[in-house]
């Protein structure tokens, strides 16, 4: 497969260890043991399905395709579970990945980057920062989120880390003037990215989510076409209630991409699959670790054979 010799697919498998091995483990303990095809073995793999988060209703379009698949197979088995699985997966999450649109014309690219507290996004932009700083952009970073004087610290080490300028406002000055700033800074130095940082706004909260379409609004002012990107940072852990946010947000501020963050904590990977039926919203990056090279472009095919890979093998805690 394509994710399989691409660059990085070792760190997204590593990544995704607690997803597959529950799907993994559980296929295997499911069809263990059947010499025939009876309905609670496909109940038992929808709810396993479930547990990964997938939703009710990509559990049963997956499950239809097994039992229609297993007309085909003399009898249960595990292997060709997995090969239909894998298929099955990567039919959902589409077909090649959608790249960031980075291209700013004579002007630099402006990423917006939104999503509720704790999601992930500071150290998300730490580590795009890095890697297009280690792709030879001139990046810029702008600590949007003035309400927390630690987000701004932690944005600060982060804009270090990936050796990016940075430019903070004071503890509790306006957000978007602050935004304003960042983006003059940016043309000045002639930046070929500007990564914007914003609170994390309670999606709940009409007020603080109108101060967000503000700061979208100062950046469409200052460099028409703008952002080119807003991307919406959420916790892979949460599972559906991601859905819920990616919604609220979408309608108020146009997102135009996802970021998935923490997938290496959570057996609940299959969200990506709910995220995208349910959404016109492409998943774009991935978080699938701690260190800087851990943020990856989310690839279709790579996510798919790392879910449910052709050389399955069981969990370590069974090796």
């Amino acid at each position: 497969m394509i994710g399989k010799i691409g660059r990085g697919f070792t760190r997204l498998r590593d990544g995704l260890r607690k997803t597959r091995n529950q799907l993994g483990d559980g296929v295997r303990s499911i069809v263990k043991g059947r010499s025939s095809f009876d309905e609670g073995m496909w109940e038992e793999i929808e709810e396993l399905l479930l547990r990964s988060d997938t939703g009710a209703a990509v559990a049963e379009e997956i499950v239809d395709e097994l039992r229609l698949a297993s007309g085909r197979w003399g009898k249960p088995d595990a292997e060709q579970v997995f090969s239909q699985l894998r298929e099955s997966i990567a039919t959902r999450l589409g077909g090649e990945p959608v790249p960031l649109q980075l291209d700013g014309g004579e002007g630099p690219a402006v990423v917006l980057v939104i999503g509720v507290n704790g999601a992930g996004k500071t150290t998300s932009i730490g580590k795009l920062a890095a890697r297009l700083s280690g792709e030879g952009k001139r990046v810029l970073v702008v600590a949007g989120d003035t309400y927390r004087m630690a987000a701004m610290e932690q944005l600060a080490v982060w804009a270090d880390r990936a050796d990016v300028p940075i430019v903070k406002g004071k503890e509790g000055a306006d957000a978007a003037a602050v935004v304003w700033d960042g983006l003059e800074a940016g043309v000045r130095r002639g930046s070929d990215v500007i990564l914007v940082d914003t609170a994390g706004r309670l999606h709940t909260k009409s007020g603080l989510m109108d101060e967000l379409v503000k700061v979208r609004r100062v950046i469409e002012k200052r460099l028409p076409g703008a952002p080119h990107e807003v991307l919406l940072v959420l916790d892979g852990t949460t599972g559906q209630n991601a859905i819920q946010q990616a919604r609220v947000f979408g309608e108020s501020l146009g997102v135009t991409g996802l970021v998935l963050a923490k997938l290496d904590g959570t057996a609940k990977g299959g969200v990506v699959m709910a995220i995208r039926r349910e959404l016109d919203v492409p998943v774009k990056l991935i978080g699938v670790g701690e260190k800087l090279e851990d943020l990856q472009d989310f690839d279709p095919a790579a996510f798919a054979e790392a879910l449910a890979p052709s050389d399955a093998t069981p969990s370590e805690a069974q090796e």
